[in-house]
């Protein structure tokens, strides 16, 4: 469905040449909700920029349902742009139009019949539960109000592909709850592919089918979900992933206890199972439980348990054993 190959933004400024997006490739399936996360400054909000062309890349292929973006006249991309909507952050909705004129602007922009346009509108509003603010100016509006009538109008013309920039940064979390809601309903309903742009792991796990990680404009790691969270590999995103399921372990040192201290990281296959208490019977091993999470991510669950393990060395060993033969991994606090 997408496919971006070496893709590269290079802005001039007086050092020299500053590298905003530096040789990215990635895929998205159709249906699949990517999501690229990173910090301030990473250069995802620049990379989604390029996935449309509202920022020309300096080199690379923006390929999108078999068509090379990058290659586009004026025309032919203003053509393609109809098939990729964005959200944004601060919603970019009209002040001076109704809900109803603000979901209604792309399909008269593609001049649509006023009939479709009446019948395409109260759909969208019903399927964003919006419909008794049809006639309310967006000051009338929360912020969560604000951005689904955003996601309406991105979904008006019933697009193949949105690209979200940060579109529940400026949202508490129930009314992100409710917008990630209406993104995961809009693939299933509307057939979209949602690119989603974040700094929040947490609105990441909860929506994505898979993530990239993006540092100093690349692309430092890609998985899916549950793998991510299970085996990160770089240091960022073990950063990202600690903010959320382990804000207490920093304080653990191992030190202040008698027996040995190890995390354990469970699978969707493992975390609901009894494998420490198995573990503790069968090789005589006692166990005291630090910390623990059971992190759900979008369609399964990552459990995290830090513990304290007593009992002969070789116990211990056999202890770890069962726990990796059953897809657990083990890692030593310090």
């Amino acid at each position: 469905m997408i496919k971006v190959t070496n893709l590269k933004k290079t802005f001039k400024n007086e050092n020299g040449e500053f590298h905003a997006v530096d040789d990215v490739s990635f895929k998205v399936e159709k249906g699949e909700i990517f999501g690229i996360i990173g910090l301030s400054g990473a250069g995802k909000s620049t990379l989604v920029r390029l996935l449309n062309r509202l920022e020309e890349p300096t080199s690379g292929k923006v390929i999108i349902d078999g068509e090379d973006i990058t290659l586009l006249d004026n025309k032919k991309l203003l053509e393609a742009r109809k098939e990729i909507s964005m959200i944004f952050q601060n919603f970019n909705l009209f002040n001076q139009k109704t809900v109803y004129e603000n979901i209604a602007y792309p399909l008269k922009l593609n001049n649509t019949p006023k009939e479709k346009i009446d019948s395409r509108v109260n759909e969208l509003l019903d399927f964003i539960g919006l419909k008794e603010k049809a006639k309310s100016y967006p000051s009338q509006l929360s912020g969560g109000q604000k951005q689904r009538v955003a996601i309406a109008r991105a979904l008006a013309t019933n697009p193949k592909v949105i690209l979200s920039d940060e579109s529940t940064s400026a949202l508490d979390p129930q009314n992100t709850q409710q917008i990630l809601q209406i993104l995961k309903k809009s693939v299933q309903k509307y057939k979209t592919t949602i690119i989603m742009i974040t700094h929040q792991m947490e609105v990441a796990k909860d929506i994505c089918d898979r993530i990239a990680v993006m540092q100093d404009g690349k692309i430092i790691e890609e998985n899916d979900v549950e793998e991510l969270f299970r085996n990160p590999q770089t240091e960022v995103t073990k950063n990202f992933i600690r903010k959320i399921v382990e804000e207490d372990e920093d304080e653990i040192i191992a030190d202040d206890f008698e027996g040995y201290v190890v995390r354990l990281t469970y699978s969707k296959k493992s975390y609901n199972k009894p494998i420490v208490s198995k573990a503790s019977r069968e090789c005589n091993v006692d166990f005291n439980i630090i910390s623990g999470n059971i992190n759900k991510l979008q369609s399964t669950g990552v459990g995290y348990t830090v513990v304290e393990l007593l009992g002969e060395k070789d116990n211990i060993e056999k202890a770890i054993e069962i726990f990796k033969e059953n897809g657990i991994k083990v890692e030593e606090v310090k």
